[in-house]
């Protein structure tokens, strides 16, 4: 951590299969497959599984960069920490708080999902009305949401220690439960993969035809396939971690592909019925194929499961987010640093940080709880942010590997992980697919944004003002405030950081060689 300008102050105790299970619990195939497939069903029908391969090569091009510099940087608040080492100070803040603010947003659509699976598993689990009123749905949402926030909550204050047992565990589970569910699947399938070539009638009427809907229904896909670096953003508390953390990445994001694809793919080659209204709706998709395809105890087996993975989701997910208020808070750039970045002394987490994500989770909930629509538009907003973020990664990184100034000059350090020729191409895949993804998933689409009445122009345009509002605001926010007491908290700075050899100017966070040599008192 002396290379980084700080002090190690988190508990360095995860391992090779609790960090690769950070990266797989935060996609969490289980979650994000069962939580979207009526979505993107509904949307273009069996053939939008065909995004999900495409999704794929896009965000492995992605992690392929990601992990280049996390085998150099594998620090707390990982895309920040990157950005702040590739851009300038202005960037790299936005590209964390971005993150941050997608993160937090998340947290709330990923408990959300409870609402989808548990209420399916028992009728006891819909405690606002029967599930028929026009809010049933969402309220009730709301209500198991908070309360899987709050155990989270509870959960990643304790310690680091504790999140990554229940993570691994609830993770063996889930990859376990995703192959004998491929593999049950798979026993029963009814029909041909001829399905997946036929548009079934989606897109007529559409502007654009079936390729219309097939982008809106792509998105269902877009929102699984990301948050692989986390496993980097628990860096500091992982062992060897510039070797680690990248293999974490590229294989949390390939297994997730290949058991998600298997399950998208039998799924709707084993559902008994493709016309049956249920299998696009939020009430039935993927867990009702489940259901009448299993029936009885074993498909209920695989919903108790699917809870298991979005436990986990909630607090890979929390855990990320805690990382990356805590990592911009010891640089002083937060309002309210100090606080926000105090771990504490007993058990080595930042406990604050932990409370005050739990808490803003809950707003955006509570805000939406008579929207109907919750599930689409919190998770379309919070994907935009990410991919954002990701992009204020590989657009510099690109810049630099054009100005030859990536991969770095020998050092003296072994990087722990580096694509040689591959580089280029791939990073510049990257950096158009992000621009691609950012463009389709913000694009104020009335199925999206505003699919259920009252249909007003502002509710289909909340996306975009919503995004525009946080990052204009967040650069102004920086520009006119923060970056005039930008610096790493005394308590965080390493002690070559805090104390210049003779003659040596401590440099300003961002600048030189190490980006973090200024210290705040």
């Amino acid at each position: 951590m002396d290379e980084f300008g700080y002090t190690q102050t988190l508990d360095r105790s995860i391992g090779k299969f609790a960090s690769f299970a950070a990266g797989v619990s935060y996609i969490s195939i289980l979650t994000g497959v069962f939580q979207l497939f009526y979505f993107g069903f509904s949307m273009a029908g069996p053939a939008y599984a065909w995004s999900w391969p495409i999704v794929f090569v896009g965000q492995l091009m992605v992690a392929l960069c990601f992990a280049e510099l996390a085998g150099r940087y594998p620090v707390a608040g990982s895309v920040y920490n990157w950005a702040k080492r590739l851009s300038t100070g202005t960037m790299s803040w936005l590209a964390g708080w971005l993150l941050l603010l997608s993160s937090i947003m998340a947290l709330g659509s990923v408990a959300l999902a409870l609402q989808i699976t548990l209420p399916q598993l028992w009728s006891g689990f819909q405690f606002v009305g029967d599930g028929t009123g026009p809010f049933d749905f969402a309220m009730n949402g709301v209500v198991l949401a908070t309360i899987m926030i709050t155990l989270s909550t509870l959960i990643n204050a304790f310690g680091v220690k504790l999140m990554t047992r229940i993570n691994s565990i609830g993770v063996f589970v889930e990859l376990i439960a995703a192959v004998l569910l491929i593999l049950a699947l798979g026993w029963h399938v009814v029909r041909g993969p001829e399905v997946f070539f036929d548009t079934a009638g989606f897109g007529e009427g559409h502007d654009l035809g079936f390729f219309g809907v097939f982008l809106i229904g792509a998105m269902a896909s877009g929102y699984v396939m990301y948050g692989f670096d986390t496993a980097s953003s628990l860096g500091e508390e992982t062992k060897d971690p510039k070797k680690t953390a990248p293999k974490a990445i590229l294989r949390a994001v390939t297994a997730s592909f290949l058991l998600g694809g298997l399950m998208l793919l039998f799924g709707i080659l084993a559902a008994p019925d493709l016309s049956d209204p249920k299998v696009g709706h939020a009430d039935g998709g993927l867990q009702y194929i489940v259901l009448s395809v299993l029936g009885g105890p074993f498909g209920k087996a695989f919903l108790v499961c699917i809870v298991v993975a979005v436990v986990v989701c909630t607090l890979a997910v929390h855990a990320a987010a805690i990382r990356m208020m805590f990592a911009m808070a010891r640089d002083n750039n937060l309002p309210f640093s100090r606080q926000l970045s105090k771990v504490d002394p007993v058990r080595r987490t930042p406990t604050v940080a932990a409370i005050v994500i739990g808490v803003i989770a809950v707003i955006p909930l509570l805000i939406n709880v008579m929207q109907p629509a919750i599930f689409t538009i919190l998770s379309s907003i919070s994907i935009v942010l990410i991919y954002m973020s990701y992009l204020l990664v590989t657009v510099p990184l690109l810049r630099k590997r054009f100005l030859k100034k990536w991969p770095l000059a020998n050092d003296g350090s072994e990087p722990g992980f580096c694509m040689g020729k591959w580089g280029l191409p791939v990073n510049i895949v990257a950096v158009l697919w992000g621009g691609a993804m950012t463009l389709n998933l913000i694009w104020p689409r009335q199925e999206i944004y505003n699919s259920v009445p009252p249909f007003e122009w502002y509710l289909q345009w909340g996306g975009v003002i919503f995004v525009a509002t946080v990052t204009v605001g967040g650069a102004l926010l920086y520009r006119l405030k923060i970056r005039h007491q930008t610096g790493v908290l005394a308590e965080h700075a390493a002690a070559v950081a805090a104390h210049p050899a003779s003659g040596e100017q401590a440099r300003p966070a961002g600048e030189a060689a190490n980006p973090s040599a200024a210290v705040v008192p």
